[in-house]
């Protein structure tokens, strides 16, 4: 038995107790050891404002004091006046602290009037996981992937990620050999690392030929998605755009390879449009590619954006070649947080062999406690989404990927045999590609897409409706993105809904028609003139579009 001997002596709350992490959030004073008799209460005069009584259900009785004098400039909040009755600011921090209760309440009222993730139907990006995943995902959210060497399990389970995908995408890759590649927060960053790596070599190449190496170019098709511009301007490459054609909204190879020069990096096809979901002609690239190297001792080497299509065509189509089996495609990116069926967070960049990815790209750092070579434009980084990203790997297996594609290429053919049924509008994706429909009206001079897409927020639906890129500016298209979660009845439903739409915006133009129609002139010999049905529709056209002329921002 040990006897425990408490100090008595006035030097005993000389050691207090003192808070650690977590409950200095709320007392930020040490506590004392021995619990003493309250000191005797104040004079009446002197008493201070009663507070609200403190508890676990109560952490509200801490009031706000020093609120934004500004209305404008304060949040003002619901439920939370439970809690803090004064407003908080809303761009600069505010002073004290506000209980737990609060701030969350606060946030969440905030958050209500975002969009249901579920029917979002402009993003490519999963929305919903199992929840044995999501465990896994918040059981690791405080760990930091590049701390490799406290986290080893973690690192070895991306290295498992990037060999699965290498195989899916049939890298040639020796049974000693392991995949080349990373894991990165999503496509973006994938082609920014593949774009550096095709800019040095080239450069290397160029300076060991004794040729100038400052005007590099990279040619792609102009459905590209954002960040490829982005690589372009920041590190300086030169992107030299096909233009496409109505008709024909992916990149001809003819033409690309027309494009290129000396200086060509790379010529970069797209996997999945964003515009249409089409998978460009990787396999005609490649031949006419190597023809032209042929033909001009040249080494111009393939990218392929698979952000959107990476984890579609390995299981719906399997014989097509577009991936390592083709020579001159020398990295791919995919996705994970697309059809990897992955929350948002993680992508993925593989290279065919290491030859690929120049050495003085890759650095060592030693400061986590052993070497670890790193190549990405971000250094710290959550580990859930790579855990997240093997989880469904081995869960859902070859079979279940396979499965869940299928079903939404099903659902995808349901929608579109639900759009043609109203004779209204025109699909322009087509039925191959990622599971996308996008579809224009037939007839637009009463209202357009842009007011449709406005009108089915009132259900609740995000649909984006966007202009094509140049040479197709002329064609605007709704867009729905068909994933895991958009199943056959939402299906049918928002078909329901869209027709609700078309009536609503046809009853408005049969108004407008009528009250424009009784319009007149009076001429000078006092002759009562009648509009023509064609300046009609002309001023009902001109009306509608100024309406929506600021949503024309392109895609999402």
């Amino acid at each position: 038995m040990v006897v425990s001997v408490a100090a008595t002596g006035p030097g005993a709350d000389a050691e207090p107790v003192r808070s650690t992490f977590f409950a200095s959030r709320y007392v930020c004073n040490a506590l004392p050891r021995i619990i003493r008799a309250p000191p005797p209460p104040p004079p009446p005069h002197e008493t201070e404002p009663a507070s609200v009584p403190h508890s676990r259900g109560h952490a509200a009785a801490m009031v706000l004091s020093h609120a934004s004098s500004s209305r404008d400039d304060a949040i003002a909040s619901t439920f939370a006046s439970r809690y803090v009755r004064e407003q908080l600011p809303r761009y600069r921090m505010p002073e004290r602290s506000i209980p737990r209760e609060a701030a969350y309440q606060i946030i969440n009222d905030e958050l209500m009037l975002d969009g249901n993730p579920r029917l979002n139907l402009a993003s490519f990006v999963t929305t919903w996981m199992e929840p044995e995943c999501d465990k896994l995902i918040m059981d690791s959210i405080n760990k930091n992937y590049v701390d490799m060497d406290e986290y080893p399990v973690t690192t070895e389970l991306q290295n498992r990620c990037v060999n699965m995908i290498a195989h899916l995408f049939n890298a040639p890759i020796q049974e000693d050999e392991t995949a080349i590649g990373v894991g990165t927060v999503g496509s973006s960053e994938a082609i920014m690392l593949a774009g550096l790596a095709f800019k040095r070599k080239w450069q290397n190449k160029r300076k060991e030929q004794g040729k100038p190496c400052d005007k590099p170019n990279i040619v792609t098709g102009a459905n590209v998605q954002v960040c490829w511009e982005k690589f372009a301007r920041y590190f300086e490459v030169e992107l030299k755009e096909v233009k496409l054609s109505e008709g024909y909204y992916v990149m001809d190879p003819e033409k690309a390879i027309e494009m290129v020069d000396e200086n060509t990096i790379c010529v970069a096809a797209i996997l999945g449009s964003t515009l249409t979901g089409e998978f460009e002609d990787v396999k005609k690239l490649n031949d006419l590619l190597v023809e032209k190297n042929k033909e001009t001792g040249w080494d111009v080497p393939i990218h392929v954006d698979a952000a959107s299509g990476g984890f579609i065509a390995p299981f719906l189509y399997p014989e097509l070649e577009w991936d390592f089996r083709l020579p001159l495609v020398k990295s791919i990116n995919v996705s994970g947080h697309k059809y990897g069926l992955v929350y948002a967070g993680v992508g993925w960049v593989i290279w065919r062999s290491k030859e690929d990815l120049p050495e003085e790209l890759i650095f060592h750092i030693n400061y986590l406690g052993t070497d670890q070579p790193t190549f990405t434009l971000n250094f710290s980084k959550g580990s859930s989404q790579i855990i997240a990203q093997y989880y469904q790997l081995i869960r859902l297996g070859f079979e279940g990927y396979k499965s869940i594609m299928e079903n939404c290429m099903e659902n995808t053919s349901i929608l579109r045999e639900g759009l043609t049924a109203t004779d209204r509008f025109e699909i322009v994706s087509k039925n191959s590609g990622v599971p996308l429909v996008a579809f224009s009206l037939k007839d637009s001079s009463a209202f357009t897409v842009f007011d449709v897409s406005d009108n089915l927020r009132r259900f609740g639906w995000i649909v984006p409706a966007y202009t094509m890129p140049p040479n197709a500016e002329h064609v605007a298209v709704l867009r729905v993105v068909v994933r895991e979660d958009f199943s056959r009845s939402l299906a049918e439903r928002l078909v329901s809904d869209i027709v609700k739409v078309l009536h609503e915006l046809d009853a408005r133009a049969a108004h407008a028609v009528k009250v424009a129609s009784v319009a007149v002139a009076q001429s000078d010999d006092g002759v009562v003139a009648g509009k023509s049905v064609m300046e009609i529709q002309r001023e009902i056209a001109t009306r509608w579009r100024k309406a929506v002329d600021k949503k024309k921002t392109g895609p999402c």
